[in-house]
Formats: structure tokens, C-alpha cells, sequence
């Protein structure tokens, strides 16, 4: 099995700026009763979960952190509005994009390495060429210039684990109050083969969100499209 990790191009010709936010986030923990840290986990992306509907949604627009039981209170409010599959951690984002943009944007763009847009027509051709797992949610963006084009940030679902080979052999167990794990990230890093997908080919590394992550099928077809504003590179597999 083939697994890439995906990046940004240097490409002079695609050099659109994205400034834009998620409406809604999950604070951060502050000062954990177990371990001290204040975190929060970055790369939890959910564009397509609307919280407007959320009678406290108000509760969630400003990113800040909250001690144990506040936070506590506000993740379990959420639940009942959340769909299948999404992790509730310290941080997670929801809702579009919103914001500006200028400039010109290939058929993928990376505002960061793990935040994933692409053109509407670059979602079109990869759905309709059997790439599985694409999820796209239209940010909203002002547009600053001629000709705007329609991007999508995919939410991408978690899947896989480093392999054992990559980690240390002792490491210190999770929090148990807040389940952090203080582990940096492998260099290099390996990812354990009978963890990763078999029904999706774009997707954030359950171990660590910010890697997004995809398979053989998602390059080659991305490459026999000629679509532009990513590059791959080959990660590992054990």
C-alpha cells in the first residue's frame, strides 16, 4: 500500500490568498487538573457541520480556552447536533470558511498544511472519476478581483496510526483526566498499514490531524487530471 502526504506547490502561477475562519470552535482545555497543560488540538476541521441551529452556537465563536468542567459542559451540549464520526477534542472547528480571498487559485490550495480547498471543478472531475471519501463544504469568501472561483474545503475523515517501529519505546501514558498525550511527532514517521482506510482516499492521520493524507488512486488521478497546487510525497508504510 501506497500512502502520500500532501503539500502545497511553490507554483508561481497559483498564488491565491485565502484569509478565512471557521464561524464556531470548541475552546481549548486550560490548566488540566490532571497534567497542567493548556491544549487544544489543531487540524479537527469540520466545514460541514452547521452549527447555527445550536440554540447556545453563540457560546462558540471566540477561541479561547476554558478550565476542566466548563469545557466539559460545552463539548456535551454539542453532542446531540454532531453527526457520525466526529471527535470532539479541545479545539475542533466548525461550519464554513469565512472570509476573503484574491489572487489565483489552482484546482487545490493549501492555506495551511492541514487545511485542504479545492475549485469546485477540481471536486467535480476527481467525484466523478471514483476518488472515494470526498466531502466538500463552499467557503464563504469576498472575493477581491475578477472571475471568483468556487472553493471547497473538504472534511476530511481520521484514519491510521504510527507504526510501533516510529515511537519510543517507553512513552509516558495519556493524561487521565484529559487523555493528552505528550508525544512530539516521529522523524521519520511510519504509519502502520493495518490501520489506514480502504474506503475513503483523502484523510487527516487519526494520530495527528494536521498530516493529510492519501492514497495511490487520489494521486494518480489528481496527476492524470493535470490538476495543479499540490505536490505528494511518499510516506512510509509497515
Amino acid at each position: 500500500m501506497s500512502i502520500y502526504k500532501l503539500a502545497a506547490t511553490e507554483d508561481a502561477g497559483s498564488k491565491g490568498e485565502l484569509n478565512a475562519t471557521h464561524p464556531w470552535i470548541l475552546p481549548g482545555l486550560e490548566n488540566c487538573v490532571g497534567c497542567g497543560a493548556t491544549w487544544a488540538t489543531t487540524g479537527l476541521q469540520y466545514p460541514c457541520v452547521d452549527l447555527s441551529a445550536v440554540p447556545e452556537q453563540a457560546m462558540y465563536r471566540e477561541p479561547r480556552a476554558e478550565p476542566h468542567d466548563a469545557l466539559a459542559r460545552l463539548t456535551e451540549q454539542l453532542r446531540p447536533w454532531m453527526p457520525p464520526g466526529i471527535l470532539l477534542n479541545p479545539g475542533a472547528s466548525f461550519g464554513p470558511m469565512t472570509g476573503t480571498a484574491r489572487g489565483r487559485f489552482g484546482g487545490f490550495h493549501l492555506p495551511n498544511p492541514w487545511t485542504l480547498c479545492m475549485r469546485k471543478e477540481a471536486l467535480e472531475k476527481l467525484s466523478s472519476s471514483g476518488v472515494q471519501g470526498l466531502q466538500g463544504c463552499r467557503i464563504n469568501v469576498r472575493y477581491r478581483g475578477t472571475q471568483p472561483p468556487e472553493l471547497f474545503e473538504l472534511q476530511l475523515e481520521l484514519h491510521g496510526s504510527f507504526h510501533r517501529d516510529c515511537l519510543p519505546a517507553e512513552q509516558p501514558p495519556p493524561c487521565e483526566r484529559c487523555g493528552r498525550e505528550d508525544i512530539p511527532l516521529p522523524d521519520p514517521y511510519i504509519l502502520d498499514a493495518a490501520t489506514l482506510p480502504t474506503t475513503t482516499d483523502v484523510f487527516r492521520l487519526a494520530d495527528w490531524p494536521t498530516l493529510i493524507l492519501a492514497t495511490q488512486r487520489f494521486v494518480d488521478t489528481v496527476r492524470r487530471l493535470e490538476l495543479d497546487g499540490v505536490v505528494f510525497h511518499e510516506v512510509p508504510v509497515r
